[in-house]
């Protein structure tokens, strides 16, 4: 059971409303031709269309709306490669404060343009989590800002709750949750959600093979750290977080996995049956669950896509 000492379904309703006027409430879709393929009804919970595109809008608005206003006006710096990035960027323009964003020298073009137009104050570095922190603390000394951690933060793991809250809220009924898993965050927020506002959903956890440090640590029961990750699943590259971690590794029903060659064909799936377009980490569930139809055979599934930004020039060479 989830610590009520430390969470409980007040705070997750509370970080709902605070955020409200900052996110969009996205669609829950369907489509009969996946259905048909599956063997069971999927109903995609379809962050792709939240602000900045992606699930990340909602941690960082509520992790940067709680911070201390004698401290807010100095601003905000976290280190992303991409979606979370944008959200803390977005979320600080929102209530015009400055936001500066860590980002590694490799991360896609697509996502560093997106931060710029946010108004975020980019910094580059080394593609590596030590590079990351640095460059972060040091602004942090510079400038006197707050640091938003990108997954591993009990606000974040609140405001990504949401997410589920609303596809359970929708579709009542649901008998299992997929979603990827990176750093943590909409994973642990999603079993919260479901332990709080559910009917005994499982909760399923998706991952590439090429980045399986959530799987490894799931499976050892200790936690693993993420080492040289390959996969078309940007989003997926980052550690699992120790909070995350304590959430997950009790309450999770499994964590699955997939190679680069499935999430290319789910993805693929969903952009030309769906007509919408995500990023290869929101494929993954789709993908996992496509390797696992007897598991979720006649089931009512929920499967959270993460986001939507994609470099269309690179993602269509890879498909």
């Amino acid at each position: 059971m989830i610590n009520s000492e430390i969470f409980d379904p007040q705070e997750i309703n509370k970080a709902h409303e605070r955020i409200r006027p900052y996110i969009h409430q996205t669609p829950v879709l369907t489509s009969q031709a996946i259905d048909k393929i599956a063997g069971c009804s999927i109903h995609f919970k379809c962050e792709n269309f939240q602000k900045i595109g992606a699930f990340k809008m909602r941690g960082a608005s509520n992790a940067i709306l709680q911070l201390d206003k004698t401290k807010i006006s100095a601003g905000v710096v976290t280190h992303s490669s991409g979606n979370h990035a944008q959200a803390v960027a977005k979320a600080a323009q929102l209530i015009g404060i400055p936001a500066y964003i860590v980002m590694p020298e490799n991360a896609p073009k697509v996502k560093i343009a997106a931060v710029k137009d946010y108004g975020g104050i980019v910094s580059f570095c080394e593609a590596t989590l030590v590079a990351r922190e640095t460059t972060s603390q040091k602004i942090i000394e510079d400038k006197t800002a707050t640091f938003i951690h990108p997954y591993d933060n009990k606000d974040i793991i609140i405001g990504q709750a949401t997410a589920a809250k609303e596809l359970i809220e929708e579709v009542p009924q649901l008998e299992s949750i997929l979603c990827p898993v990176g750093g943590g965050g909409l994973l642990a927020g999603t079993i919260l959600s479901a332990q709080f506002f559910s009917n005994n959903c499982k909760i399923y956890g998706t991952e590439p093979k090429g980045a399986d440090d959530a799987y490894q640590s799931f499976k050892q029961r200790k936690l693993i750290p993420q080492i040289s990750p390959n996969t078309i699943a940007d989003g997926l590259l980052t550690s699992l977080g120790k909070i995350n971690y304590e959430i997950i590794k009790d309450q999770v029903s499994d964590i699955l996995l997939v190679n680069d060659r499935e999430i290319k064909e789910a993805m693929r799936l969903i952009w030309e049956r769906m007509k919408t377009i995500i990023e290869p980490s929101s494929a993954v569930p789709l993908a996992a669950l496509l390797r696992n139809k007897a598991l979720f055979k006649d089931q009512k599934v929920g499967i959270i896509l993460s986001g939507g930004n994609v470099d269309l020039k690179k993602i269509l060479s890879l498909l």
